[in-house]
């Protein structure tokens, strides 16, 4: 009888840091995105973007199916989501394009970032009320990522364009429904 407590008591606490080991899984992809994108190989950043959006996915449900959401674990979400969906993109996006135009790329590249901090705080002291205020960073994330694979066929200046939109559109006060 002892040995099935024991291994209950394990697998409550494994359960518990399902949520956790995906959250940190997507702040990893997000920190090595962001080293391969220095070293020049962005397409490797791109894809460890795109798998860091799967972790943030399912840690999210993970929280949500074995009921263990926690502060903690929201607090860990958003500095993971900061990295991956904030900084890394950035600097993919910075790496390919942005760094041709000097300040002007620089400061679009940081504001970008500063956006999706602000957002992540703004989610973090909000009611959870079914809505999100702002495109969510994960979203903005995405969608940078995925305008990298645009380079060949849009202008450069574009995607000026792009980092700013997205990140007004972070800390705008429009309302999305949560999926």
């Amino acid at each position: 009888m002892m040995l099935l407590d024991v291994l209950d008591s394990t697998v409550k606490k494994a359960k518990a840091q399902t949520a956790n080991v995906l959250t940190l899984g997507n702040l990893c992809l997000g920190g090595f995105a962001i080293i391969v994108g220095m070293n020049g190989n962005l397409n490797l950043s791109l894809l460890l973007i795109f798998i860091a959006a799967l972790a943030d996915r399912f840690d999210g449900m993970a929280a949500r199916k074995f009921n263990i959401e926690s502060e903690l674990g929201k607090q860990l979400d958003s500095m993971s989501d900061i990295i991956s969906f904030g900084v890394a993109p950035a600097l993919l996006i910075y790496q390919a394009v942005l760094s041709g135009f000097g300040a002007p790329g620089s400061f679009f590249t940081v504001f970008y970032i500063g956006c999706g901090a602000y957002r992540l705080a703004r989610f973090n002291i909000s009611e959870s009320n079914g809505y999100f205020t702002g495109l969510p960073i994960t979203a903005a994330g995405v969608l940078a990522t995925l305008s990298y694979l645009m380079i060949p066929y849009i202008p450069a200046q574009i995607f000026l364009f792009i980092m700013l939109i997205l990140s007004l559109l972070m800390i705008s006060p429009f309302k999305l429904r949560k999926v």
